[in-house]
């Protein structure tokens, strides 16, 4: 009876590679955020300046036969903020939102907020239609967004990844 040939392979050079693989993870989600933070960031910056133009569009309307004033006191409290991760593990989270600012009391009324301002021009009132500025700017330039982020993601990984391969090179 032939006996079952026996093979045996050794591969070098495959320690740095494990070694990097194994140093991978830790530099990704770490608590700085790393590549999926500033992709989450760059992704979210593409629906605020969608959401500024909108808002921009909206201000040159005329409401009752008169021009809208405007100050421009929303518009420049857009921004976009890093949110809690969320509750369901690890994660990243970036949030375009109204930065919540008191408008200057000119007529010694009532202040109202900018978050206030922002409701009623999304949702409108009783009083006042709605014009909405975000959600028009989450469907046209959703896609868009998303598309950055992988591709930023992609990059940041590759820089990661080779960054850790030229460390690991020697081992």
């Amino acid at each position: 009876m032939a006996q079952p040939m026996k093979v045996e392979m050794r591969l070098s050079g495959v320690d740095g590679v494990l070694a990097t693989l194994h140093s991978l993870p830790a530099e990704v989600v770490s608590k700085r955020g790393g590549p999926v933070k500033s992709a989450l960031r760059k992704g979210a910056v593409v629906i605020l300046k969608a959401e500024q133009a909108n808002l921009r569009s909206i201000m040159g309307h005329q409401v009752n036969g008169e021009r809208r004033e405007s100050t421009g006191f929303l518009l420049k409290n857009l921004i976009v903020t890093r949110g809690r991760a969320p509750k369901t593990g690890k994660g990243e989270r970036y949030i375009v939102r109204v930065k919540r600012k008191i408008y200057p009391d000119r007529s010694k009324a009532a202040s109202t907020t900018t978050t206030l301002n922002a409701a009623r021009l999304e949702y409108g009132t009783s009083d006042q239609d709605a014009e909405p500025f975000v959600r028009p700017a989450v469907q046209t330039k959703g896609r868009e967004a998303i598309s950055v982020i992988e591709a930023e993601l992609l990059r940041g990984l590759d820089r990661i990844v080779s960054r850790l391969a030229a460390q690991n090179k020697g081992r």
